[in-house]
């Protein structure tokens, strides 16, 4: 996986400036569509640590995307006034623990049975909250915002969880870019490129696997906890296999060889979906012809990197 270089970089930072200019000159409802297409960018940038860092695809994914917007709902009850300064590190820890158990047993098996565990595991978390009383029904449930430290109101509220999701998004950047770049991250790529060579040279595969698998997993749980947040809603939906189908698309539509692919890959399909929406009722098609020719013709994805 490459990382993002000078000018890459300068086109990110141009982009980010964008966004955070809309409160100038965009609607509520368009800086509320920025604000999704930012949480999508988290979610797809976490799977990003083990498709591009380890070359391992999960479809147990959202489920901590899930645990993280569940911890809101969990530690965010109004009797408990608890701010985002606790609902946030307690979301990665979740998130971040269940990975770490679930991968300690889903990492046993490979390839196709690694795909399959997952998807199993996945499934469990999504029926937990799904077919139990525990994540308030079926049907979902309206939660009440923690505390940012901000007075939310009708007319405030698109601008700051903007901004916040932005902030966010970038120190999510800033550290999976800075982690890349330290031994762990190297011994990542190094176990994508030859899993056999890196066991030979004395590397623990399976303990740098399940590291990988730890973190991403807590950066899904701040995704998922930021999509509560801004949305004050959640429910099991946020926790099926689909929306880790969503998220590999969005890093195969990035580009799995660049870091900054999935970012790319979050907005376009953000785009996609809601001209889709505004074209056609059968939006979906819409979607599947754009994704096709994404496909075929952009065969290392929007960002354009080969990977290593």
């Amino acid at each position: 996986m490459t990382l993002t270089g000078a000018r890459g970089n300068l086109m990110l930072a141009l982009g980010a400036l964008a966004v955070a200019s809309m409160p100038l000159w965009a609607t509520p409802y368009h800086m509320q569509l920025a604000s999704t297409a930012l949480i999508a960018a988290m979610f797809a940038l976490s799977l990003q640590v083990l498709v591009g860092g380890v070359g391992l695809v999960s479809l147990a994914h959202a489920g901590f995307y899930g645990l993280g917007a569940y911890s809101v709902y969990l530690l965010g009850l109004p009797k408990l006034g608890l701010s985002v300064a606790v609902t946030l590190p307690a979301a990665i820890l979740l998130s971040g623990g269940a990975a770490l158990a679930i991968g300690a047993l889903a990492l046993r098996t490979k390839g196709f049975f690694f795909l399959m565990a997952t998807l199993a595991f996945g499934q469990m978390l999504f029926f937990l909250f799904h077919d139990t009383p525990l994540g308030g029904g079926a049907d979902g449930v309206f939660i009440q915002r923690p505390p940012i430290g901000i007075t939310l109101s009708r007319g405030n509220r698109p601008t700051v969880l903007l901004l916040v999701n932005l902030g966010t998004l970038t120190a999510m950047y800033a550290a999976l870019w800075w982690l890349m770049r330290t031994l762990f991250g190297r011994a990542l790529l190094g176990i994508k490129a030859n899993e056999h060579r890196m066991a030979a040279m004395g590397h623990d595969v399976q303990g740098l696997k399940l590291a990988a698998f730890t973190v991403a997993g807590a950066l899904a749980g701040v995704a998922g906890h930021m999509a509560a947040l801004t949305d004050a809603f959640v429910s099991p939906e946020l926790l099926g296999w689909h929306r880790s189908a969503e998220a590999l698309l969005m890093v195969l539509l990035g580009g799995i060889g660049a870091l900054h692919g999935p970012i790319l890959g979050a907005f376009a399909l953000t785009l996609v979906q809601e001209a889709g929406q505004m074209l056609t009722e059968r939006q979906r098609l819409v979607e599947g012809g754009v994704i096709l020719a994404a496909v075929l013709l952009l065969r290392h994805g929007l960002a354009g990197g080969r990977g290593r």
